[in-house]
């Protein structure tokens, strides 16, 4: 039994709670190391107090998982087979509390469980993951570099298919392209890559506006490697930029830097996005800053901590997330800088390199 399944059987303890299942795909990998996507097929990994974790997975991917997972017991089911009888014949009758993920359960798949299963009192167990996930081991920050210099690898790429009349449609192909090419597993969200005033909209969606001189263009761009994630933005100037166009991108990075120079173990989340906005306010764009300072980053590209102004939860050595302040004018545009950072012991590292003084295309 590794150390994260120690650490939840002792949360078992502490709340009483007798057998956990857990179906989140991404928790199944963070504590079997097994990453799938089991679509509408049973996945779960088990833990009754006192016993060894096993996992439930389909028959189609029995070797995959006994190749991947440091569990020794693995059931499976078939596509006519019932899990959750599957799962009963192996637990017996349930006793005490119950623990499972809430918001991986549907009211459906809820009903059919307990008449199947026939446990009485239950329990929410996600937070408790949540908790564990939130600093990261040695293992993991190497996992978040190396997906940090995949999409700095594709960004750099992209940008040299950028020239007037290229539409944002082509550049998100190109990003798809080059995730593919240099190794990635995949996105970790949709690529983002908007110009001129498209880049007035925090999510904007990519379409066929074409690439003019005196633009800004924002990549926010990100992949998954060895199921963790990356996520960064930049944004840059083709050709030059209007005096209010420099004076907005100075802004944002000023406050991307306060920001980061805020960050050390025991301050608060709510102060470093108090650092970045402050920048801003006095710069005369406070409303334009459309959103939150960041997001935890891990093996999901938005995970617990959010980066806000009212988030009095204490940094502490190992925490990822990122820093991302923005200033959005309507009809004018916008410019966002996002970096992954990660808090160590005396202050914090800066996971992303990619250069972030304005660079004209």
């Amino acid at each position: 039994m590794n150390a994260k399944w120690m650490e939840l059987e002792r949360k078992m303890h502490e709340s009483g709670v007798d057998t956990v299942l857990i179906t989140d795909p991404k928790h199944v990998y963070y504590l079997t190391g097994f990453l799938s996507n089991p679509h509408e097929r049973f996945l779960g990994a088990i833990l009754q107090v006192g016993s060894e974790p096993f996992m439930l997975v389909p028959a189609l991917d029995e070797a995959a998982a006994r190749a991947a997972a440091d569990v020794t017991e693995i059931l499976t089911h078939g596509d006519t087979d019932n899990p959750y009888e599957v799962l009963k014949s192996r637990l017996g009758e349930l006793k005490g509390t119950f623990g499972f993920e809430k918001e991986q359960v549907s009211v459906a798949k809820f009903e059919q469980m307990k008449d199947t299963l026939g446990f009485g009192g239950y329990t929410d167990v996600g937070t408790w993951l949540r908790d564990l996930r939130v600093s990261k081991s040695t293992a993991e920050v190497d996992k978040i570099k190396h997906a940090v210099r995949l999409i700095e690898q594709v960004l750099s790429e992209t940008l040299l298919q950028v020239q007037e009349g290229v539409t944002e449609n082509e550049l998100v192909a190109q990003v798809e392209y080059q995730i593919r090419k240099l190794g990635a597993d995949g996105p970790s969200f949709d690529s983002m890559v908007l110009s001129g005033e498209k880049t007035a909209l925090p999510h904007g969606v990519p379409g066929n506006r074409q690439i003019r001189r005196g633009d800004l263009l924002m990549f926010d761009i990100g992949v998954y490697a060895d199921g963790y994630a990356s996520d960064i933005t930049r944004t840059f100037a083709v050709g030059e930029l209007s005096p209010e166009l420099i004076k907005i991108y100075e802004t944002v990075l000023a406050a991307n830097e306060a920001a980061i120079a805020a960050i050390k173990p025991g301050v608060t989340f709510a102060s470093i996005d108090h650092a970045a906005r402050q920048v801003i306010e006095r710069a005369g764009y406070g409303e334009y800053f459309l959103h939150r300072l960041g997001h935890g980053l891990g093996i999901d590209v938005h995970e617990f901590p959010s980066v806000h102004g009212e988030n009095e939860y204490r940094l502490a050595e190992g925490h990822v997330f990122t820093v991302e302040p923005g200033i959005y004018v309507p009809g004018v545009g916008g410019v966002r800088i996002e970096d992954d950072v990660l808090v160590t012991a005396t202050g914090v590292e800066v996971l992303t390199s990619y250069p972030k003084n304005l660079t004209y295309i």
